[in-house]
């Protein structure tokens, strides 16, 4: 299972915020570019990048970071918050992002999402499902659909889909554990899937329990920062 660790960027600095709250945020280093090179030294080759201010902006923000970081290592990149023009995914793919990260435009406006599938290809982009209580959650996390996550992802594994990420929004940041159980659900559904689990990993116990369950991969954010996970462990991992 590979190891994706998360930056999320505030003001061009590495945050992390609680269940999505912009008023429960704590900033853990003013130069997500070192945070960046810190994961690469441990022999981390992944790096899930968000852009909060683009999220709450509607419109890709922090791109410049993104640049930087690029520039800096060779981390094979996920950049999402924010894209919801063709320009936004430009921007991104040619800032130095691998993959472009969908949330809610794969929910809102199925029709332009397909458009940039069939432009850019399935394999540029990293689809997210936010979920609570199996069902799609947007906006922040605000809004919670009537669409249920199976569905979610067997309409765009249809469309080519081959990376989805699934957070469990109840689980976000409180460091209590990932949803194993709804993760299982998922992998048994869909088993050639690239899966990424995301949200709640507070120890390598919970690394090896998604890993045992047929994870591809698990972004950890909050508990390398908290120091629950060492990147020297990640590392081992």
């Amino acid at each position: 299972m590979q190891i994706i660790p998360a930056i999320d960027l505030i003001d061009g600095k590495c945050v992390r915020l609680t269940q999505g709250d912009y008023n429960q945020k704590t900033i853990y280093n003013e130069n997500p570019v070192e945070v960046a090179k810190s994961f690469e030294a441990a022999g981390l080759n992944r790096l899930h990048l968000v852009d909060l201010d683009g999220a709450k902006a509607g419109k890709v923000t922090n791109w410049q970071v993104l640049e930087n970081i690029a520039a800096a290592t060779d981390l094979t990149i996920d950049f999402g918050g924010g894209i919801k023009t063709e320009e936004d995914v430009k921007i991104v793919l040619n800032s130095g992002a691998r993959f472009a990260t969908i949330g809610s435009i794969a929910v809102k406006n199925e029709s332009l999402f397909t458009e940039w599938l069939d432009k850019y290809g399935p394999d540029q982009f990293l689809l997210g499902a936010d979920v609570k209580n199996s069902l799609i959650t947007i906006g922040g996390w605000l809004e919670t659909t009537e669409l249920s996550v199976f569905d979610f992802i067997k309409k765009y594994r249809d469309k080519g889909i081959q990376n989805i990420f699934c957070t469990d929004v109840s689980k976000d940041g409180l460091l209590q554990g990932p949803s194993l159980v709804l993760y299982k659900e998922i992998i048994s559904k869909f088993p050639d899937l690239h899966f990424i689990a995301s949200g709640g990993v507070s120890s390598m116990e919970d690394l090896s329990a998604l890993a045992d369950y047929g994870c591809a991969a698990a972004i950890v954010g909050k508990a390398i920062y908290e120091g629950k996970v060492t990147l020297d462990e990640l590392s081992k991992f």
